[in-house]
């Protein structure tokens, strides 16, 4: 045989071995997913918002996927301690992330330490909830309005403080804090349990928190609520006025909770995964039990999820840089 004729079976065999690699991603990694059991990692303790919309999602997967679901907690650094973990595991579809924005784009925004790039390092999936903040003060404060507040805060700076225990509700404060010229000073804490404690006990003067644990200290008339930072006002919290209509533009954030599968993970099970979150977030059930919690269940595309995280990425940088703030 000739080397011509060589060189024609060596390319004939190459072509046949990428046609192999190449057809339906590749069997070998797609066909019978999933045939063992699945992970969810969540960046917080049990019990907070997160980790129960991982917990319901992990119900439902387990009964459309028929293999069980069980979520995983890995708390630490806001979140980024999951994220982490979860970017160094195989890209095969069975360990997911429920990541909050916090740890997904506002730290990040602040140049949180680089264990991760967002964009980069993971494949979005799908939003699964969105959420609001409210804005506190002790329920004896002379503080009636947001206004009030802060043409007060104006008057006596070095009196005014804010309790903040992440990123994500300094970064919420400091934009209230560009669109009114309030003058409140930030104290650090660990949790936000911890701030909500420092309201009550007149520590701080006021602090931005999500609904979770105020709306039980609100409803027993223990706080007093001056905003949600949310487009339109929350059904559990009905007599609280919206930023814009305590006359302040362009405060308002809401933040989410989101699906991530590891940068590389398959396309068809990336596709499956979003179908299935999309399924679980319109199920009435999940819907009335995430409301509870002031959570609005959503779904997403990856693209749509993308392009969110890249205009969140933009804004809270630009609200870090603009207040001057860095990653403590």
């Amino acid at each position: 045989m000739g080397i011509r004729a060589h060189l024609w079976l060596l390319k004939s065999a190459v072509l046949a071995i990428v046609a192999t690699l190449s057809s339906p991603i590749a069997s070998a990694q797609t066909d019978g997913w999933p045939n063992r059991p699945l992970r969810i990692v969540v960046g917080f303790a049990p019990g907070g918002s997160n980790d129960i919309v991982a917990r319901l999602l992990a119900e439902k997967l387990s009964k459309s996927l028929g293999q069980p679901a069980v979520v995983e907690n890995k708390p630490g650094a806001g979140g980024a301690v999951a994220a982490a973990f979860v970017k160094s595991q195989p890209a095969d579809g069975y360990t997911l992330l429920v990541g909050a924005s916090g740890a997904m784009v506002v730290g990040p925004a602040i140049g949180a330490p680089a264990t991760y790039d967002t964009l980069a390092d993971f494949e979005p999936v799908s939003i699964l909830g969105t959420f609001p903040l409210v804005l506190l003060v002790n329920a004896e404060s002379p503080h009636k309005t947001l206004k009030d507040f802060v043409v007060w805060s104006k008057a006596n700076p070095a009196a005014s403080n804010y309790g903040s225990a992440s990123p994500t509700f300094t970064l919420a404060t400091e934009l209230l804090k560009l669109r009114t010229g309030a003058s409140i000073q930030k104290v650090s804490y660990r949790g936000t349990n911890d701030v909500v404690v420092a309201v009550l006990g007149n520590q701080v003067t006021t602090a931005m928190t999500d609904t979770l644990p105020a709306i039980p200290m609100l409803k027993d008339g223990k706080l007093r609520a001056l905003a949600v930072t949310s487009t339109q006002r929350l059904p559990e919290l009905q007599d609280v006025p919206t930023m814009a209509e305590a006359g302040i533009t362009g405060a308002e954030a809401v933040f989410w909770t989101g699906l991530f599968v590891p940068k590389g993970t398959p396309k068809e099970i990336v596709s499956r995964l979003e179908a299935e979150a999309k399924a679980a977030m319109q199920d009435g059930e999940i819907r009335q039990r995430l409301r509870v919690l002031a959570t609005d269940a959503a779904s997403s595309t990856p693209a749509e999820f993308t392009d969110r995280i890249k205009a969140d990425l933009k804004a809270w940088g630009e609200v870090a840089k603009a207040a001057n703030v860095t990653l403590e």
